[in-house]
């Protein structure tokens, strides 16, 4: 990666500055669906999402429930410079078990989306589209959606956290 290029995606409107405008701590709402359209639950969650590694990265750490049980979780979410996409490796202690989830994106997209798959139990996997939102300075949300394999039904919107910044980094 060419120092210049990095110094340039950290400018007003790059794509280190876009992920640099994520940082601060969060309070919201997270809502979890097993089948479409079928709420399963709704709990309150935090966040925090800092820069790491001189800004190259963003880190999401964030802690929540399910049906009244502890859950927290991470993601280390990137801009590939020469790849020009986005890069989220995601962790938790509910979703991914004992593995690390990877997706890719475009970079050109406003906002953020990526694409990443996961194994059923059986059958072929199935993908997990993450999209990171930010309407406001003081407003995230970040959206997953279950994606079946081909002829198995439409994807269907899993988990929808909207938080609100309760202070800037």
């Amino acid at each position: 990666m060419a120092k210049r290029s990095f110094e340039e995606s950290q400018a007003e409107g790059g794509a280190h500055h876009r992920l640099a405008q994520l940082a601060g701590q969060y309070e919201g709402t997270t809502r979890l669906w097993f089948e479409p359209d079928r709420l399963a639950d709704e709990s309150p969650c935090r966040g925090t999402l800092r820069p790491v590694a001189g800004g190259r990265f963003l880190l999401h750490e964030y802690e929540g429930s399910f049906q009244g049980k502890p859950l927290s979780g991470m993601a280390f979410i990137a801009y590939h410079l020469d790849m020009d996409r986005y890069e989220v490796a995601w962790l938790d202690s509910f979703h991914t078990g004992t593995s690390l989830m990877f997706s890719t994106g475009a970079g050109s997209r406003p906002g953020l989306a990526v694409l990443g798959s996961y194994g059923a139990p059986s059958g072929p996997p199935w993908g997990w589209r993450t999209e990171i939102h930010q309407p406001s300075a003081e407003a995230l949300v970040i959206t997953h959606y279950n994606i079946p394999p081909e002829g198995q039904g439409p994807e269907s919107k899993a988990v929808e956290t909207v938080y609100r910044r309760v202070s800037a980094p």
